[in-house]
């Protein structure tokens, strides 16, 4: 490998100028070529500096010039990268090439080996258009994964590549395209990159002085400047190719040094050297089970297995694995949220450290409110796997009166339709222009990585909550979720309410009130009536007056402009609010709620780690017993668990619905005005105001009697669709579009109900209509067919592009100058 093609020879051919000896240097090189303890260097001097290195890399005694790597030192820079990548074992046969304009005649490189990394690779430099060269080869797009994985398994930098940046292209969108276009583009950086937070170092906000340590501060746990990234391009001539184009291959960061590993010098900890470096993935693996409380015994067993699926088995590695939990649960159990001892100077801090994990931030000043926007990688990458052509939720609102400032909470439904969380917005400003300010950044985010991703519903439960920016920014329906109103109703109803059948009977016609807006019921006179009634229930009607009764008619007209969500997802929103306050409102922490840096510290770390664990059980198989416990978290979960023969109706007028206990059979729950969201159970569960799994299971049976009435839900769509057909709007191209959308969503539906119901998935294909093509199409055969994706969410979509230039080009006569 030639990295100069200028050779000293006069050095050579004159002993007395060339110096040889072992390492380390005793030059200004030292600093980083004692990592090449194995090679020989010879240093030719020029006066009293060195002017170029000689590296040989055997131990024979080397011929003249071949023998020798050759450096110039005048740029002490890039030498000092080139010494790097020889202390790394990497072989650029490349160099010796001259760059190619065209990856047209490269061969498509396909390895026996189930996994391979970049050094099996034979690399070709390429011109690119900043005048530079990449390194590039071809390999097949089905192995992509394997040679990601086997770049990970680097033994002396163990890592993980995470996706920066992506973009796609549909196949038949370009005319004329060049041999390296990409029908799909995505970036990898290492993940101790491209940030580096280790820099800086400054004095406290809150100190005017420095403390004196004896060490200096650890190096962190990740983003260390790593500038090693490569882009991975499907090909659009040829999709089954991948084309892999290594910007930087070096582990190492901007000024050309080793920045993690067992070759960094400064890792973090005790004999950083003897064994690699923990990935975050291991680490936060690590981390999860210990919040969790798991057996010491079990974490270091699970640790150790992670670490050897990239470094092997090995007895004093498996002993520092050892001592590194220990550490590191000590570490857990001492931490603390205060950085600073001013909650404000602490937050700025954390933000200034965590920059990846922050989508937005603004301080409090005089005209603009405090909301920081808090969304790590993992749930970056959650959002956009499960987010797309799905659904989105909000838990709104959260601790208006306990915590200093409101949390805003973002879900998705993951595979088990199970809420995630994939952001937070700490503020408590829900103004119109706020809300757009935080929601732009993130959705620009998520464009950032995937510029085609696209949803198709955002659930709310508030009222109050402003829904222009979710249609400007997101361009999708809005549905309206009862979880809440439902929530507060039953706990007031059972906490100010001593006599069970008056609760039973208070919570039931509050349900009449909400389903008279689909019913055709007078909402004001049914209130009226309620009032009048129940006027002895002094304690609960006190609370409803105060509480509900200004505001009752705003709750109603949102729930008739917008169509309800299924019992399904408000089961799962309402499992997420449970499972958030159960982790923060510990009986430990009451005096610490007050302070912002507490709420971070208790989200980013222990409700974090232990969704990501979850998620981690569900799909790898193991921790059984974590995996059995989320799957049957929500309400609706549970309910599938009991047969329809457990649930047994009142034989007169179905008043009540009896359902067998499943662990003890000689007990039973009595479900009160059964068919409705607004089911009064006796168990334990809905006692706390929960929706309960005796509910869900006597709605889902009483709805299947076609006789009986249909859910909310269910009415609030039938009447979106009437009143769509009752009142047409001014356009009948825009009647015909939207008449077509809704044919197609019943057609959706009525396909999924199929498969859901049906035991043989092959009688369903059979049954489909046969799709004829024309030639110009045919790009779109073996495509996932989608509903949502025939028609554009937005009007001013399906306007001609034609059009739109002409009004460009058009003059306003008033604006013309008057004739003379």
């Amino acid at each position: 490998m030639r990295f100069s093609t200028d050779k000293p020879k006069t050095a050579l051919e004159n002993p007395k100028n060339l110096y040889l000896h072992r390492l380390p240097l005793a030059v200004r090189l030292s600093q980083f070529t004692s990592r090449l303890s194995p090679l020989t260097v010879a240093v030719c001097w020029s006066g009293e500096e060195p002017s170029w290195v000689l590296v040989k890399t055997s131990e024979e005694e080397p011929s003249g010039v071949e023998g020798y790597n050759i450096f110039n030192i005048k740029n002490v820079n890039r030498v000092k990268l080139k010494l790097t990548a020889l202390a790394m074992g990497c072989s650029d046969n490349s160099m010796e090439l001259d760059a190619e304009d065209s990856i047209v005649g490269l061969p498509v490189q396909d390895l026996p080996d189930e996994e391979f990394s970049s050094v099996d690779l034979t690399w070709t430099k390429l011109s690119n258009s900043s005048g530079g060269t990449d390194d590039v080869a071809l390999i097949l797009y089905e192995r992509v994964d394997d040679f990601i994985f086997g770049e990970c398994s680097n033994v002396k930098y163990p890592t993980r590549f995470h996706l920066e940046r992506g973009r796609r292209r549909a196949l038949g969108s370009l005319k004329k395209f060049k041999s390296d276009d990409y029908l799909e583009y995505k970036h990898y950086w290492c993940s101790f990159g491209p940030e580096n937070y280790g820099e800086g170092g400054d004095i406290l906000p809150s100190r005017k002085y420095r403390l004196n340590t004896r060490k200096r501060a650890a190096r962190p746990q990740s983003m260390r400047g790593c500038t090693c990234n490569f882009i991975v391009k499907r090909l659009y001539a040829r999709p089954s190719v991948a084309l892999i184009m290594y910007k930087q291959r070096l582990h190492v960061n901007k000024h050309g040094s080793i920045c993690h590993g067992p070759l960094d010098r400064d890792a973090i900890g005790p004999k950083a050297k003897a064994i690699p470096y923990v990935g975050s993935e291991i680490q936060r693996q690590t981390m999860s089970m210990i919040y969790l409380g798991i057996p010491e015994e079990n974490v270091l067993q699970k640790h150790i297995e992670g670490i050897e699926r990239y470094c092997g088995s090995n007895v004093k590695g498996a002993k520092l694995a050892s001592q590194y939990v220990r550490k590191l649960e000590m570490v857990i159990r001492r931490s603390t949220h205060e950085l600073d001892l001013d909650d404000e100077s602490s937050i700025r801090m954390w933000v200034d450290r965590q920059k990846k994990s922050v989508f937005f931030f603004q301080n409090y000043s005089d005209t603009d409110s405090f909301v920081l926007g808090i969304q790590t990688e993992w749930q970056l990458q959650q959002m956009i796997r499960f987010g797309r052509q799905s659904l989105l939720a909000v838990d709104s609102t959260f601790g208006v009166s306990k915590l200093k400032y409101p949390l805003y909470s973002l879900l998705v439904f993951d595979a088990r339709q199970h809420a995630l969380p994939v952001a937070w917005v700490i503020t408590r400003s829900f103004a119109k222009h706020e809300i757009s300010k935080w929601m732009k950044a993130l959705y620009d985010r998520i464009l950032a990585v995937d510029p085609s991703w696209k949803v198709n519903g955002f659930i709310i439960d508030d009222a109050v909550l402003e829904i222009d920016p979710i249609r400007d920014i997101f361009h999708c329906p809005i549905l309206f979720s009862i979880w809440r109103i439902r929530r507060s109703w039953l706990k007031n109803i059972i906490k100010k309410c001593s006599n069970k059948e008056i609760q039973r009977e208070i919570f039931k016609r509050l349900g009449q009130i909400i389903c008279s807006i689909w019913t055709g019921a007078d909402s004001v006179d049914a209130m009226e009536e309620f009032i009048q009634d129940f006027i002895d229930q002094s304690t609960f009607m006190k609370y409803f007056n105060e509480c509900w009764r200004p505001k009752i008619e705003m709750w109603l007209a949102v729930m008739r402009s917008l169509p309800l969500a299924s019992l399904e997802a408000c089961g799962a929103v309402e499992s997420y609010h449970l499972r958030l306050k159960l982790k923060l409102f510990d009986d430990s922490h009451l005096r610490a709620t007050q302070r912002v840096d507490w709420l971070v510290h208790k989200l980013t770390t222990e409700l974090h780690s232990s969704y990501w664990l979850d998620q981690y059980a569900d799909e790898s198989g193991m921790f059984e017993n974590v995996k059995d416990e989320y799957v049957l978290s929500t309400s609706w979960h549970r309910a599938l668990q009991i047969p329809d023969s457990a649930v047994i109706f009142d034989d007169e007028a179905q008043l009540y619905a009896k359902v067998i206990s499943q662990r003890d059979n000689s007990q039973m729950h009595i479900v009160w005005n059964p068919g409705s969201e607004f089911g009064f159970c006796d168990c334990a569960w809905a006692m706390l105001g929960n929706l309960c799994k005796h509910v869900i299971k006597v709605n889902s049976v009483y709805h299947k009697q076609k006789s009986h009435p249909s859910s909310m839900s269910h009415l609030s769509f039938h009447q979106t669709l009437v009143t769509l057909w009752q009142n047409p709007l001014d356009d009948s191209v825009d009647l015909d579009r939207a008449i077509a959308w809704a044919g197609q969503m019943q057609e959706s539906v009525q396909r999924l109900v199929e498969l859901s119901s049906s035991n043989d998935i092959g009688g369903v294909v059979d049954n489909l209509s046969l799709k004829w093509v024309v030639k110009k199409s045919r790009t779109s055969i073996g495509k996932r067919p989608d509903a949502f994706l025939a028609l554009p969410t937005k009007m001013s979509d399906a306007t001609p592009k034609r059009q739109l230039r002409h009004k460009k080009l058009t003059v306003r006569p008033e604006l013309l100058p008057a004739p003379p």
